[in-house]
C-alpha cells in the first residue's frame, strides 16, 4: 500500500479521539467543469477543478449577472458540517448578491477526516502546493478562469477547523488571498500534528507576536508582502476553541504587518460585540478583533431582513450580529475602501438614552451630513428607521436592561458605521438573578434550555452549553426571568 494512502488512513483513525473536541461544538491545472445537481438552493458542485491532491469537493455560488472581475470569497466550513450548512445558514449569498461576487464553498468529507474537519494541523494538508491548501487555490484559479474573478480581490473565510486552515492558506498563499476572516479559529501553524491540536484548541503555544510571525513567515520564504487584511472573530464564552486562540492571532498578524498590538480604536458593535482595529502605516486597518461578549463556539449571525443582519441559527451558528456583513465591508466587498473607508457615512455621536419608564426607553443623537435616515438597534436587532434625531422604544420590561445603537442610513439605505453602544434600565422592580446548576438534560427538562440537531443551547442567549445528555453540566444564571447564560465560572444573585 502507497505510503499516502496509509498516511490517509491514520488520520481517519486518529481524528476521532484527537479532534472529538472540536467536533463536538463542531498543481493548479484546470480541467473543463462538469457543474452537478444543486445542493441547495443555487448551490452548485462543480467537478473537474484540478488535479484535486486533497481529494475535496467543489461547490459554487454566482449571483445573476456577475460582472467581469468581480471579487472572490472562499468558505471553508467546520468539523461534521458541510458546504451547504454554511451556504444556508452563515449569510454569504445574501452579500454575494447585493454586492455583486462569486463565493467558493470547498467541502471535505469523512474519507479524508472522520469528523470532516479540515486539516489545519497537518502539514500534508495545510503547506503551500500540499494536500486540502493546493485544491483550495485549484479551486480559485478555476474561478478566475470560468467566472471571471479578479486575482486581486480573492478572500478565505472559516469557522473553527475551517478558521484554522483560512489562517494556514493566509499564511501559505499571500500571493492569492488579499483577506481573511478566521472565526473561533486557530493560529497559522499552532500545531504541525495530530497529537498537538487539542492543546491548540484550549490554549496555544505562549509565544511572543515575533514568534507567532515568524510561522507565517516561514510557510512561504522570501515573500515580502503585500500580506493579506485579517479579521479575527470569538466568543468570549467559548470552551472549544478558547479565546487565547483570537490573542495568538492578533499577535500573529500585526507581527506580519508590522504594527504592534495596541489598537488604533475600539468601538462596540451590535451583539455585545466589541470591534479593535488595528492600522497599517498608512492609517487603514490591517487586522481588527471582534471579541462577542458571552458567545460560545460558532460563526455569529444576525437572522433578519436589516442591512446589517444575514444568517439562520443552527448549530454552531449563534445569533449575536452578522459577523458575514462586518468581514465583507472590513475587505471592502460592499465598494468601500478596506476597513469600511470610502463613501460611507460615519457613526452618529453623542448617543445618549434621555429617559426612562417602566416600558419606555428613549435616545437622542447628533444628526448625520448626508443621512436620510437612522437604524436604531436593540440587543443587536433593528426595530425602527427614524429619520429624526431622537426615538422613544416601547412595549419593554420594567427592571431590564437594554442596549442600543443607532446607524446612519444615506438615500438608498445602504448602512454607515454603528455608533458606540448605549444601556437603558427601564425603571420598575425586577426578579433577582438565580443561579442553576445541573447537567444538560435536566436543564432542558426544567425549561431553562432547548436541544437542536442533539446540541443544547440556553434558552434567551443561544450559547451553546454541548451536547444533550447526563454527562455534560453547566450552571446557568437567570436575569432576567426566562433570559439564561452559562455562569460556569461563577454565579452571583445580587
Amino acid at each position: 500500500m502507497r505510503p499516502s494512502i496509509l498516511r490517509r488512513l491514520f488520520r481517519r483513525v486518529a481524528s476521532t479521539a484527537v479532534l472529538g473536541l472540536l467536533a463536538a461544538t463542531l498543481s493548479t491545472t484546470t480541467a473543463a467543469a462538469q457543474p452537478a445537481a444543486a445542493a441547495a438552493g443555487g448551490l452548485q458542485q462543480v467537478t473537474g477543478f484540478g488535479s484535486n491532491p486533497g481529494n475535496l469537493q467543489m461547490y459554487a455560488y454566482t449571483p445573476a449577472g456577475l460582472p467581469a472581475n468581480a471579487p472572490l470569497v472562499v468558505a471553508l466550513h467546520g468539523c461534521t458540517q458541510t458546504a451547504s450548512a454554511y451556504y444556508t445558514n452563515s449569510g454569504w449569498p445574501k452579500f454575494a448578491d447585493k454586492w455583486g461576487f462569486a463565493v467558493v464553498f470547498p467541502q471535505t468529507t469523512s474519507a479524508n477526516n472522520s469528523l470532516s474537519c479540515f486539516g489545519w494541523f497537518d502539514p500534508a494538508e495545510d503547506t503551500r502546493g500540499k494536500g486540502e491548501a493546493a485544491s483550495v487555490v485549484q479551486m480559485v484559479e478555476y474561478a478566475k478562469q470560468q467566472y471571471g474573478s479578479d486575482g486581486r480581490r480573492v478572500y478565505v473565510t472559516g469557522l473553527s477547523a475551517g478558521g484554522g486552515m483560512t489562517a494556514d492558506l493566509l499564511a501559505a498563499y499571500p500571493d492569492v488571498f488579499a483577506g481573511g476572516s478566521v472565526a473561533s479559529g486557530l493560529p497559522a501553524q499552532c500545531a504541525t500534528s495530530q497529537a498537538a491540536a487539542s492543546g491548540c484548541q484550549t490554549g496555544p503555544q505562549k509565544l511572543t507576536p515575533a514568534q507567532w510571525g515568524d510561522k507565517v513567515r516561514a510557510a512561504h520564504p522570501g515573500y515580502a508582502g503585500p500580506w493579506p487584511r485579517v479579521a479575527v472573530w470569538q466568543g468570549t464564552s467559548d470552551y472549544t476553541v478558547y479565546p487565547a486562540n483570537a490573542t495568538a492571532l492578533r499577535d500573529q498578524w500585526t507581527d506580519v504587518w508590522g504594527i504592534g498590538q495596541t489598537p488604533s480604536s475600539t468601538d462596540t458593535l451590535p451583539g455585545n460585540t466589541t470591534r479593535s482595529v488595528y492600522n497599517d502605516a498608512s492609517g487603514n486597518p490591517a487586522v481588527e478583533t471582534y471579541s462577542v461578549s458571552g458567545m460560545g463556539h460558532g460563526l455569529p449571525v444576525s437572522p433578519g431582513t436589516g442591512d446589517q443582519q444575514c444568517g439562520t441559527t443552527a448549530a454552531y451558528f449563534l445569533n449575536a450580529i452578522c459577523s458575514t456583513y462586518y468581514t465583507g465591508v472590513f475587505w471592502g466587498l460592499d465598494g468601500g475602501a478596506p476597513g469600511g473607508g470610502g463613501d460611507q457615512l460615519p457613526a452618529p455621536t453623542g448617543v445618549t438614552v434621555t429617559g426612562t419608564t417602566a416600558n419606555t426607553a428613549s435616545l437622542s443623537w447628533n444628526a448625520v451630513a448626508g443621512a436620510a435616515s437612522y437604524a436604531v438597534h436593540r440587543n443587536g436587532t433593528k426595530i425602527a428607521s427614524p429619520t429624526a434625531t431622537t426615538y422613544t422604544d416601547t412595549g419593554l420590561t420594567a427592571g431590564t436592561a437594554y442596549r442600543y445603537t443607532v446607524t446612519a442610513l444615506d438615500g438608498s439605505g445602504t448602512a454607515g458605521t454603528t455608533s458606540a453602544q448605549v444601556t437603558a434600565t427601564t425603571t420598575g422592580g425586577s426578579t433577582p438573578a438565580q443561579c442553576h446548576t445541573a447537567t444538560n438534560y435536566a436543564q432542558v427538562t426544567a425549561g431553562r434550555a432547548h436541544t437542536t440537531g442533539g446540541y443544547v443551547y440556553a434558552n434567551g442567549s443561544d450559547q451553546n452549553m454541548g451536547l444533550y445528555n447526563v454527562f455534560v453540566t453547566h450552571t446557568l444564571k437567570e436575569s432576567p426571568a426566562g433570559y439564561f447564560v452559562i455562569a460556569d465560572s461563577g454565579c452571583t444573585t445580587g
